[in-house]
């Protein structure tokens, strides 16, 4: 048994309570590589930020749940040799889909699971989430719910149809399971695709697609029904035009890649939203970079040529995140 406090980590009980309070959100940024884990501590640090680095079923079995506990502990130490003294970061199993992996994660380390029954009846959904709460709580490991259900794709997760979650529900949902978040579904979707052009208009200035707006009288709703109660959007990157045209340009084929308007996710982080899940726009600027990187110097073969320019744009998407986005910079308990 690893205990996350013996890592450094922090759980996101706290970090919630003063995001709710003060109309800002935490990131949540999806990593699987060192460049990655990298890219988010420089940019927490600099923005002064609480972060939570998270993973997927998938990234944990890429990068090894072992190494994972060192990346994490590295995490913190990194941190404050780039000068926090005092860095909050959460180490989050993104999309758990059964009671032994959230228990496994917790046993090596993690400090915040999320279990994703959304795709389950309500009665079971709410049955193992508690049963995860359970075994949390013992370690003050604090547990991520989904209620609803989100399309797109990501690593395991598929949906092909999106459905809002049930207002009436979260009450119910909530008391029984005792989580401490809950993930919600008010149009945001997974992946690079989070629309089709049947769901969009088209700008007749650019040409480029509109998506549909996220459901904020559902949100409304949800507050009303759980004032103060943390919620959590995933399937939240913007797809950043920038970075398709480039992959674009550089050999990549990204027809018609489309995220969630920025300006909707400023308007989400002052409400009740207080985690939003970003993991495309990391992938699209990683991708970007090292595309762009060996078309322009082909005789490069030397990982660290592409991958530092890979490392600085990530890390100006996450800062762009944290100030311009979220409002999370400067929201460390101790600065």
């Amino acid at each position: 048994m690893v205990n996350y406090k013996d890592l450094g980590l922090v759980n996101t009980r706290d970090m919630f309570a003063r995001a709710v309070k003060g109309g800002y959100a935490i990131p949540a940024f999806n990593f699987n590589t060192m460049e990655q884990m990298q890219a988010i501590i420089m940019a927490a640090v600099e923005t002064k930020s609480p972060v939570i680095m998270q993973v997927s079923k998938g990234a944990r079995n890429y990068a090894n749940a072992t190494i994972l506990r060192y990346m994490a502990e590295g995490a913190v130490a990194y941190a404050k040799e780039l000068g926090c003294e005092h860095p909050e970061i959460v180490l989050h199993l993104d999309h758990g889909d059964s009671f032994e992996l959230c228990k496994n994660c917790i046993d090596m380390g993690f400090s915040s699971v999320m279990y994703d029954g959304s795709s389950l009846p309500y009665e079971e959904n709410i049955a193992i989430t508690k049963q995860v709460v359970e075994y949390a709580h013992k370690y003050d490991v604090t547990v991520e719910a989904e209620l609803g259900v989100l399309a797109g794709v990501e690593d395991e997760v598929v949906a092909t149809e999106s459905h809002y979650t049930k207002p009436e529900e979260v009450i119910d949902f909530t008391t029984k399971s005792g989580c401490d978040s809950l993930a919600i579904s008010i149009g945001t979707s997974h992946g690079a695709y989070k629309f089709t052009p049947d769901q969009c208009t088209r700008d007749p200035k650019t040409g480029l697609l509109v998506p549909p707006p996220l459901a904020f009288d559902v949100l409304e709703e949800i507050e009303k029904k759980l004032p103060g109660f943390p919620i959590v959007l995933h399937g939240s990157s913007s797809v950043p035009q920038e970075e398709v045209a480039t992959i674009n340009q550089f050999g990549g084929k990204l027809p018609d890649a489309i995220g969630i308007p920025e300006d909707q996710l400023r308007q989400a982080s002052k409400s009740a939203v207080c985690k939003i899940n970003i993991d495309s726009d990391s992938r699209l600027a990683m991708t970007a970079a090292i595309r762009q990187h060996l078309a322009e110097h082909p005789d490069h073969f030397d990982p660290r040529q592409y991958l530092k320019p890979a490392r600085d744009n990530m890390k100006k998407m996450y800062v762009h995140k944290i100030v311009n986005v979220l409002g999370s910079d400067g929201k460390l308990a101790q600065a």
